[in-house]
């Protein structure tokens, strides 16, 4: 009986180390009042101008992070240096690549919480290029194409059929016009921490997403444990889908 009982022990143990464990240390959702946006490659900050107003209405302090896109270091350095300056509790809420970067600097104890929107999330010890590996690669992909100094860009063709097919012509191309290149070797780094593991986190899926596939998304926030909203949007859901991408926003804000 004694080894039957120290035989099931070390199978909790075990499954606790692979995953559940993550789950259970994570810390309980709280209130807050200040709302961090981080954008995603080939965009701006701007990337955020719907959401903002509808945030603000309901009582939010909003901060965009203008994050450089020149290395992922840079990236995380710029989004911690914001988080220090806030006067309180934060919620994160990153945009594509823009989940990585959250990933990275969400360990700061000022942060509550984690929204990924259409987002990686890479594990500690993972690139954020590794992690599609496992689905088909989405037709986007072959729209991003490089540029001298290892920077990447995504084509017109690619903001106006894979990563804002569902936005009018005219905000197509104002989407093309301000997007910043990404370095190319932001997607080789290795994560040092994951801070979904620690933090609780919702998840906006895209469902119509032809930068990332929707089914990548979905095994992203079934691993953290988020929260999910699944919604029929292209990549940049905060343009398209605006009112319930600040919704998840809203609720996450809330603690709930």
């Amino acid at each position: 009986m004694k080894g039957l009982l120290k035989q099931i022990l070390r199978l909790v143990v075990s499954i606790a180390f692979l995953g559940g464990i993550a789950v259970a240390q994570k810390q309980a959702p709280q209130p807050v009042t200040i709302v961090l946006l981080v954008h995603g490659a080939f965009a701006d900050s701007s990337s955020w101008k719907k959401v903002i107003p509808i945030l603000k209405a309901k009582g939010l302090q909003v901060v965009t992070v203008d994050i450089p896109l020149s290395s992922l270091a840079e990236d995380v350095a710029v989004t911690r240096k914001a988080i220090s300056l806030q006067t309180g509790p934060v919620l994160l809420v990153g945009h594509s690549y823009g989940g990585t970067v959250i990933t990275e600097s969400g360990d700061d104890p000022k942060v509550a919480g984690l929204v990924y929107v259409a987002a990686y999330a890479p594990g500690e010890g993972q690139t954020t290029g590794e992690m599609g590996g496992a689905f088909p690669a989405t037709p986007g992909r072959a729209e991003i194409q490089p540029l001298p100094g290892g920077l990447l860009h995504l084509t017109q063709k690619g903001v106006a059929e894979d990563f804002a097919p569902d936005l009018p012509a005219s905000e197509q191309k104002s989407v093309f016009a301000s997007q910043i290149p990404l370095a190319a070797s932001s997607f080789r780094v290795k994560l040092s921490t994951a801070a979904w593991t620690l933090k609780p986190s919702w998840y906006i899926v895209a469902a119509n997403d032809r930068i990332i596939n929707p089914d990548l998304e979905r095994s992203l926030a079934k691993r953290m444990d988020a929260e999910t909203k699944e919604i029929p949007s292209s990549h940049l859901a905060m343009l398209s889908h605006l009112e319930e991408t600040a919704a998840v926003i809203i609720h996450a804000a809330a603690g709930k």
